[in-house]
């Protein structure tokens, strides 16, 4: 490709509204250009780009056995309400009527639809299992899109939904994906880890995400370096302190704490560590009142704590809520010292969720249920009935990792692929059966798996730019190599020799862009270094004379002299290394 019949369209500066560094440079290089809100036009260098990432993606599924497919990007109504999630899904959900007064939907994912299908055509064990997939552009109405493609509006996913027999073979073509999908982000040049995940609203049982690290990801990463261990940082373990509770030493007293409402003004008024301090939170679930407790210096897990029995979903509590069940405001609240509510007409008991570390404290600093006191010396069992006990708190730095094999690590990514056992879910809800090799009637077991196409564009630009611009993978970048020849208009040794080197990498078989613009060469090289093209070629008359062309690589910090009639081995030779 030539630049001359090519679209390079570059600014200087990006954007006010670009805030990600991948944002601005995809700007910047002309790779996209908002329509607007959350939805970007991807032009001919971006698109290079996208395209190679779904090749691919579509070449590790194939290899794997599923079969591509193309499902509608507007899907009725009517499946959507068999599974519940046309309720259920929320304002992100794009809804409209036709000319005949319909309801429709534009997909942001397809279970239904596929599930519609697999009803209709897997009606024999004999037909599972099976594995569609298709890439395809969706749609989900973000309140705050932000940060470019990265949380569009618009944008493409793969996403493959499998069906079997059984639990086992789900199983085991989870393992096949989770394989499959480490060997397409290998192939693509990006950091990344696999790290266990919550299932959230897709629903079903196994779960993991593939997280890009970059260190503006808007994910937190609980990974053990010594191990294989990583989790997503609401699903990481805080496992249980190894050390038992002390005997309790202290004796408990009230004490005035008037305006410190923090576990952190407590601490310091009291000059005692934070790690003595235990924190009440106020939840309400299916309006029964709960106290969930965390250690002063931890914070609350919201999706652990929706876990827990009885607490699915929950919200939490209203000042008003807060002091007809305990008679105190927010900022003093604490385990009740008798277990009741403190209210003698009121004859329920307030629910006590403990964390694990806040159970086997001992002689801690908690609310008094008391405006403007605290209660130190506190110890379970003595001052405060037991509590029941959860696993409640992110983890933190430093932790033990769960596995037992070293402390963990946090560290921020970019998830860019997600891989479910969704199990019977959608299938018991729109009767999606198949007939087992006795003649019974069973509910097919389903799997779904998710990589974000365009998201991976940007992720991998967060994880790949220097000052100068992106540094792009060669597996994804927009061409391999980039011919720049110095005074191309002005000398025709220059141009031949460059229109020679040209059709020899073409002939290789070799991605390259000539860029035969009449411009500065600081011009041509900045543009070039923008684009993120991970190989550079310097043609000029003073090489041409010495019989030698300048090589640099995108990340390479000075550039190197060859012989140019060796340019096509050179290049043969960086490619694999």
């Amino acid at each position: 490709m030539r630049t001359s019949r090519h679209f390079i369209s570059t600014l200087k500066e990006a954007p006010a509204e670009a805030e990600l560094i991948s944002h601005q440079l995809m700007l910047r290089a002309g790779m996209i250009r908002r329509l607007a809100a959350g939805i970007y036009t991807w032009m001919p260098v971006g698109l290079r780009v996208v395209r190679k990432i779904e090749a691919i993606v579509r070449e590790e599924m194939d290899r794997a056995g599923a079969l591509e497919l193309s499902m509608p990007v507007v899907q009725p109504a009517e499946p959507w309400q068999e599974s519940g999630r046309w309720a259920a899904y929320g304002p992100e959900l794009l809804r409209f009527k036709d000319r005949h007064q319909r309801d429709f939907i534009i997909q942001p994912t397809s279970e239904e639809v596929i599930t519609d299908i697999a009803r209709a055509e897997l009606r024999s064990y004999r037909k599972l299992p099976v594995h569609f997939y298709q890439i395809q552009t969706k749609f989900r109405d973000e309140r705050r899109p932000r940060f470019g493609v990265m949380r569009g509006r618009e944008f493409v996913m793969k996403d493959g939904y499998s069906f079997h027999a059984d639990h086992a073979d789900l199983e085991r073509e989870y393992r096949n994906m989770y394989d499959t999908y480490s060997r397409i982000f290998t192939r693509l040049g990006l950091k990344f880890r696999a790290v266990a995940a919550d299932t959230g609203a897709i629903g079903g049982t196994g779960s993991h995400e593939f997280q890009v690290l970059a260190d503006s990801g808007e994910d937190a990463i609980a990974y053990c370096p010594d191990s294989d261990y990583a989790a997503n940082l609401e699903l990481a373990e805080a496992v249980p302190p190894r050390e038992g509770r002390n005997s309790p030493h202290e004796k408990m007293e009230k004490v005035p704490t008037p305006g410190k409402t923090t576990c952190e003004d407590v601490a310091t008024l009291l000059q005692l560590p934070l790690q003595r301090t235990v924190k009440a939170i106020a939840v309400v679930s299916d309006d029964k009142f709960t106290l969930l407790l965390v250690r002063g210096e931890h914070s609350l897990n919201e999706v652990k704590a929706s876990k827990v029995p009885g607490l699915h979903p929950f919200r939490f509590a209203t000042e008003a809520e807060i002091q007809k069940n305990l008679h105190c405001k927010p900022g003093y609240i604490g385990p009740p010292a008798d277990g009741a509510s403190g209210g003698d007409s009121l004859g329920a008991k307030v629910r006590v969720v403990a964390d694990r570390s806040v159970a086997t404290m001992a002689d801690f600093v908690c609310g008094a249920n008391e405006e403007g006191y605290h209660l130190t010396g506190v110890n379970w069992g003595r001052d405060a009935p037991e509590p029941e006990v959860a696993d409640l708190r992110s983890v933190v730095e430093g932790d033990p990792s769960p596995d037992g094999k070293g402390r963990l690590k946090i560290q921020r990514g970019i998830e860019v692929g997600h891989i479910f056992q969704l199990r019977t879910k959608y299938a018991e809800a729109l009767q999606a059966v198949f007939l087992d090799d006795k003649g019974a009637s069973r509910p097919m077991e389903m799997g779904c798996y998710g990589i974000g196409i365009t998201r991976i564009a940007a992720a991998a630009i967060e994880q790949n730019h220097d000052q100068r611009g992106i540094v792009l993978p060669r597996a994804i970048a927009p061409f391999e190599v980039c011919l720049v020849p110095i005074g191309l208009h002005k000398s025709p040794a220059v141009r031949e020799a460059a229109e020679k080197l040209y059709a020899e990498l073409l002939a290789a078989g070799i991605e390259v862009l000539l860029d035969d613009r009449d411009e500065r060469p600081g011009v041509l090289f900045a543009d070039m270094d923008l684009l993120g093209i991970p190989h550079r070629l310097v043609l000029s008359e003073r090489g041409l004379a010495a019989g030698t062309i300048e090589y640099k690589g995108r990340s390479q910090a000075a550039a190197e002299n060859a012989p140019l009639a060796s340019a096509l081995q050179l290049l043969k030779e960086k490619f694999a290394a």
